[in-house]
C-alpha cells in the first residue's frame, strides 16, 4: 500500500500504557485550568491609596501594592501599559470598587523603583511541595533563515523540558530535557532523584498518570492531586 511505503522509517509515538481512571476529576481539572477568579481583599482595598508622606516631596497617589498588582496582571496577560490600565479599570468596575486606576505613565515611572517582594528561603531539612509540568522547546537549525526569507516548509524539531518547582518559593529544583513523545509521568522519578530535600507532596498536570503506576524509589510516598 502507498501509505505503508515508509512504514519502517516513520516516527512512531509510543502507545500510552496507562489509563486515566478518575475521569470525573480529570475532566474537572481541565475546565479549571481555563477559569479566572479575581478578588481584592479588605487589606488590599484599604492599602490601595499611598500612605501620607512625612518627608518633603510630592505625595504619591498609589501604594506599591497597587502598582505591583497592576504590573502582575500585565505580566500574566502580556499587555502593554495602556492595555494594563484598561484591564485594571474593567476589573475594578466589575467588582464594584470605587478605587482610582493608575494611568500608564504612572505605571511606567513607578516600575523603575518598585521593590518586588522575594520568596522566602527554605530552611534546611524542610519538606517541599513539588509541582511538575513541562513545556515545548523548538530547535532552530542553520536553515531556519530559509523559512523567514523564502517561506519554505521545514520539518520542525521539538524537545520537551520537564520542570519540578517548589510550590512555596517558586524555585526550580529539578529539570529534565527529553524528546517530544515523553510524558511527564515517565520523568517524575528522574525529577524526584534531583531533589535533595524531603518531599511532602507532588502535584502534576492532568496529563501525568497516577504515581502508583510508576517505578519510584521505595522510600518515596507522595500524594498526587490532579
Amino acid at each position: 500500500m502507498p501509505f505503508k511505503l515508509n512504514q519502517g522509517r516513520r516516527h512512531h509515538i509510543p502507545k500510552q500504557t496507562r489509563k486515566v481512571q478518575n475521569w470525573r476529576e480529570y475532566d474537572a481539572s481541565l475546565r479549571q485550568r481555563g477559569s479566572l477568579t479575581v478578588w481584592f481583599s479588605d487589606a488590599a482595598i484599604e492599602g490601595w491609596r499611598a500612605a501620607p508622606r512625612t518627608t518633603p516631596g510630592g505625595q504619591p497617589w498609589y501604594s506599591p501594592l497597587a502598582i505591583l498588582a497592576a504590573l502582575t496582571l500585565r505580566a500574566v496577560f502580556r499587555l502593554a501599559l495602556r492595555q494594563t490600565e484598561g484591564l485594571i479599570g474593567s476589573v475594578l468596575q466589575l467588582l464594584g470598587l470605587a478605587l482610582a486606576v493608575p494611568d500608564h505613565t504612572t505605571l511606567c515611572r513607578r516600575a523603575e523603583t518598585l521593590e518586588v517582594p522575594r520568596p522566602r528561603q527554605r530552611r534546611e531539612g524542610e519538606a517541599i511541595h513539588l509541582l511538575v509540568d513541562s513545556t515545548g522547546l523548538k530547535l532552530c537549525s542553520a536553515g531556519e533563515w530559509l523559512l523567514e526569507k523564502h517561506g519554505t516548509r521545514t520539518r520542525r524539531s521539538w524537545r520537551k523540558l520537564h520542570i519540578g518547582m517548589d510550590a512555596e518559593t517558586g524555585q526550580i529544583v529539578a529539570a529534565a530535557l527529553t524528546t517530544n513523545d515523553v510524558d511527564d509521568g515517565a520523568q517524575v522519578g528522574s525529577l524526584l532523584g534531583q531533589v535533595s530535600a524531603p518531599v511532602a507532596s507532588c502535584q502534576a498536570t492532568p496529563e501525568t498518570p497516577p504515581l502508583g503506576a510508576m517505578k519510584l524509589p521505595p522510600w518515596f510516598k507522595p500524594s498526587l492531586r490532579l
